[in-house]
């Protein structure tokens, strides 16, 4: 059961970039974990070629010699963070294995070395493609990793050519009519959760028709937003009180008080109409509140985005303002765990992509869920108006 050229293409390409992503860092930076929330960039990697040997062998071809011993390691639930860099081997080598093992597959998935069972995840290519996503979803994941890393090894020293001046002009506002729409992802590219589609009636709203953009939010930080307890819910003060930050995660201020971000590259000017990113949910929803607007729920985004009206979608994730929720007969696929445990009203939904996301996962369907206190996402917002 062979696969098409073109999938092939779309996964060999991300492996080679995940690869890319650790040729350059020593043998310390690829193993050291440098935000709470993330992994070392080197264990990414090695979780993302274990999971085509899990699928691909052991699953489809019931052979699990390259995978039996590494499953602790490589199965998030039973592997701690903090615990997952000293126990990496040294990069030269792990480059070397995987290299070995994912040229193995595209071979065993081309139809060239032994012949790959008939099985119902190989049918409409439905593996081979959930494996280009989760390789993309990693690839943004370990972009995350590499931006803490140059926060970390900021010096401070920088000074911005251009000062970045708020901006309160009114947001423009565009019409979503009311209706009964479609929403929901088509397999076989769609994960469980966007399964099954299904029809919403939405009454007519209004949605900005950008994303927030720096400038903007300058003007809530100027206003004192992260200081007026009106901004903020019950949840969002509670977080604030923890953590007392006063601007996005990757904003810096130099020694005369002007902002400038940090990014894989380094550190930056700040494009006054760039959209926002570096927020949490809880962040998100303050800004809204001081613009006396909403986050959308997750379906008024996406009936905008099957309306064509999404300007500026893509650059970064845009919050919405419910939980992550299964839609009406949710059944969880490939595995329970895919979705199914995230379903706890702990974890609000993102949708749209970043400059990160890789093109197969950018579609008006995808959902991406986190917990509203992360901050290293590359999350900003859109405001709706009912």
């Amino acid at each position: 059961m062979s696969t098409s050229l073109a999938t092939l293409t779309r996964l060999r390409a991300v492996q080679q970039r995940l690869r890319a992503l650790i040729a350059p860092l020593d043998d310390e930076a690829y193993r050291l974990q440098f935000h709470p929330d993330l992994s070392p960039i080197g264990w990414h990697l090695g979780h993302c070629t274990f999971i085509e040997n899990h699928w691909l062998r052991s699953v489809v071809m019931g052979d699990d010699r390259l995978t039996g011993w590494l499953r602790d390691y490589y199965t998030p639930e039973t592997s701690p963070k903090p615990r997952r860099g000293p126990q990496l081997p040294d990069k030269q080598r792990l480059l070397t294995e995987i290299s070995q093992q994912q040229d193995d597959n595209i071979l065993l998935l081309s139809d060239m070395a032994e012949p790959l069972p008939a099985h119902p995840l190989l049918e409409d290519e439905y593996l081979q493609r959930f494996l280009v996503q989760h390789h993309c979803q990693h690839y943004e994941t370990m972009l995350m990793v590499l931006n803490q890393r140059a926060l970390k090894r900021h010096r401070g020293d920088f000074h911005p050519d251009k000062r970045l001046r708020a901006d309160d002009a009114p947001l423009v506002r565009l019409r979503v009519p009311a209706g009964n729409f479609p929403v929901g992802g088509e397999a076989p590219q769609a994960f469980d959760n966007e399964l099954p589609v299904h029809t919403v009636a939405r009454e007519a709203f209004y949605l900005a028709q950008r994303p927030v953009s720096n400038a903007q939010y300058l003007c809530f930080m100027e206003a004192g937003g992260y200081r007026e307890p009106a901004h903020w819910d019950e949840a969002g003060a509670a977080w604030l009180a923890e953590h007392p930050v006063c601007a996005p995660d990757h904003w810096r201020q130099d020694d005369r008080g002007w902002w400038y971000g940090i990014d894989l590259d380094g550190p930056h000017d700040l494009e006054p109409q760039a959209p926002v990113y570096g927020l949490c949910h809880h962040e998100a929803r303050a800004f809204a509140r001081f613009a006396g607007a909403q986050l959308p729920h997750e379906h008024q985004w996406e009936v905008a985005c099957r309306l064509g009206l999404m300007e500026d979608s893509g650059h970064v994730w845009e919050w919405c303002d419910n939980p992550f929720f299964p839609y009406p007969g949710f059944t969880p696929f490939p595995y329970d765990a895919y979705s199914l445990p995230w379903f706890d009203d702990r974890h609000y939904t993102l949708r749209g992509g970043s400059r990160h996301t890789r093109r197969d996962l950018r579609r008006c369907s995808f959902r991406n869920f986190y917990t509203p206190e992360k901050r290293h996402v590359f999350a900003g917002l859109r405001l709706a108006w009912s």
